[in-house]
């Protein structure tokens, strides 16, 4: 099969690779319907991460069940499927309570699993899910969708699970005030995410027109493209003296959540689901002076999957709308260029 290798910085390539078979009784081989490439795909591709050899990558795909481990016992061949962005085992404490990014049998695509076996990357033609059961979700009454909802049940393998844990560790809702910081398909999201919960105003700071137009689409009702301290005075002009109630920071650099932070009135709320990139710190004595909530981290998207997914089959939110470009798997290092250059929102890749 074909599937995406990195070999370091900016190098992406698609090359063949041996087609995954059932390795564990537990496992689920699945031909992958769609794919795409993740703003955290390009802390490696850029360098900020290291590759200390070529791997294969991608963490978000959805498709078609093609086989199952003699253990799997709520999926069958032909059930369409939804991958959360990392393996859970669904029983230990941690999945419990909901946290399955800090399951005891935690893996990633294109790592291995805890038993030693590699695990196929989500940029590819199919893939090897270990603890299928506890980690796929099935789409009730949908064989092959159509691509507008192809497009937003992909979203729900991390994006959209993303923006909506960041709208709830910030208290999005009824009556509060929202500011999302980051433009970028985790932002989008975001902003759906806060509206969705019932949020009475949105600002989306954005600086790129198209972008600007998705955040309007999916409920943001101001936009801000001023930054830094002329940023947080746009806020405040804006929400008539005071800052918002609520802070989405989605993009996890020092600039993003000191603009983030500084956005928060005294008492409010910050959701931070940026993957830190170094350098960004949270003053503790900023917090004890303001009373302002900290909460958010990697979003357990395997939790949140299932009451969203509700709301893409009943027509509700349409988070698919983030996929401004669609490209074949072949053309990989094209989709990491585009996103890299910010010429893209985000790519989805057929394979």
């Amino acid at each position: 099969m074909r599937a995406t290798i990195i070999h370091g910085p900016g190098d992406i390539r698609v090359e063949e690779r041996d087609y995954p078979t059932i390795q564990l009784p537990t496992d689920a081989v699945v031909k992958v319907s769609a794919a795409c490439v993740c703003g955290s795909d390009l802390w490696p591709y850029r360098g900020v991460r290291e590759v200390r050899k070529p791997t294969a990558i991608g963490h978000e795909f959805i498709g078609t069940v093609e086989s199952v481990g003699e253990d799997v016992t709520g999926l069958a061949v032909g059930d369409f499927v939804i991958a959360p962005f990392v393996v859970s085992c669904g029983a230990c404490p941690q999945c419990l309570n909901g946290v399955t990014v800090a399951c005891e049998h935690l893996a990633g695509w294109g790592s291995k699993d805890d038993t030693g076996h590699a695990i196929d990357g989500g940029q590819g033609q199919a893939v090897r899910v270990p603890l299928a059961d506890s980690t796929l979700v099935k789409v009730p009454g949908v064989t092959e969708p159509e691509d507008a909802l192809r497009a937003s049940l992909l979203t729900l393998s991390d994006v959209m699970a993303t923006g909506h844990h960041a709208a709830l560790a910030a208290k999005a809702g009824p009556g509060r005030t929202v500011v999302v910081v980051g433009d970028g398909a985790v932002g989008l999201c975001g902003v759906l995410a806060a509206k969705r919960l019932g949020a009475e105003r949105v600002i989306a700071m954005s600086r790129h027109a198209d972008r600007q137009a998705i955040a309007r689409e999916f409920g943001a009702t101001d936009i801000v493209e001023e930054r830094g301290e002329a940023g947080v005075a746009r806020v405040r002009e804006l929400l008539g003296g005071v800052l918002a109630d609520s802070v989405l920071e989605c993009v996890g650099t020092k600039e993003s959540m000191e603009q983030a932070l500084h956005s928060v009135r005294p008492g409010g709320a910050l959701g931070f689901v940026g993957v830190p990139t170094g350098g960004a710190e949270i003053p503790p004595r900023y917090l004890f002076d303001t009373n302002i909530s900290v909460s958010g981290g990697m979003a357990p998207a395997r939790t949140y999957i299932p009451e969203l997914l509700a709301d893409v089959l009943d027509g509700k939110i349409n988070p698919g709308r983030v996929f401004d470009s669609v490209m074949p798997l072949e053309e990989a290092p094209e989709a990491y260029r585009a996103m890299d250059e910010r010429r893209a929102i985000k790519v989805l890749l057929e394979p």
